[in-house]
């Protein structure tokens, strides 16, 4: 049988979403945010989740309407507090979400190296500080370094451009960002993307994301832009 990754629905790419889960959702900002599959997840009505996300949702659409909704109980991410964050704000001042605030490029190195299989790392970064409370450090040519452990996920959440059947996919400029690390990190990767293409259209040397890390996509092409 022919492989082919394609999901006619959203609601059939985030099937298998439970209670209890733990999300990886891509996005910088509003580039690259697959916001058609978190409403997928929102409307199956999983709850007690874990996200691990670079923010915590900015307005009212996508991951600002998943937390605002209750269902996530704790967020792990490097910038909480951006311009529109007022969803999270308000659970988080409630004392309703458990936040694991991670320098962005530790979070980024964390989901690379379970992706890569690695154990964990030491870094300087938060060294000395609050950051680093509760974990391993040790001193390497004389500066203090962290050790961070990897960082996985059950389902990540990413959006790209194109995509093969196969599951094979590029990206857009910003909106490039934490798609490939998720996509390695976690148990089931679903894709959201605005072009499906004919299986060997894409030009190999540019492929991103190879296939073999990918579970499911889904064309979504609503006219947005998705890119800055």
């Amino acid at each position: 049988m022919p492989i082919d990754k394609i999901t006619p629905s959203v609601t059939e790419a985030v099937q298998g979403v439970k209670d209890g889960m733990t999300i990886m959702i891509s996005g910088f900002g509003f580039a690259g945010v697959p916001n058609d599959l978190i409403h997928g997840v929102l409307d199956s009505g999983a709850k007690d989740l874990t996200v691990i996300s670079n923010n915590a949702g900015t307005g009212t659409e996508g991951l600002a309407a998943l937390v605002g909704s209750g269902r996530v109980t704790r967020i792990i991410c490097s910038y909480p507090r951006s311009k529109g964050s007022d969803l999270f704000d308000a659970r988080y001042a409630a004392g309703e979400i458990e936040l694991e605030l991670v320098p962005q490029g530790t979070l980024s190195e964390r989901m690379r190296a379970a992706g890569a299989g690695i154990g964990g790392f030491f870094t300087p970064t938060g060294a000395g500080t609050e950051l680093a409370a509760g974990k391993e450090t040790r001193m390497i040519d004389g500066r203090e370094y962290v050790l961070e452990a990897p960082l996985r996920a059950d389902m990540a959440l990413v959006q790209a451009q194109e995509a093969d059947r196969w599951g094979n996919l590029l990206y857009r400029k910003a909106a490039r960002n934490f798609g490939p690390v998720m996509a390695m990190a976690a148990d089931l990767t679903v894709v959201q993307v605005k072009r499906i293409v004919a299986l060997g259209e894409m030009d190999p040397e540019a492929v991103v994301t190879p296939g073999i890390f990918v579970d499911r996509v889904v064309h979504i092409d609503n006219n947005r832009e998705w890119d800055i």
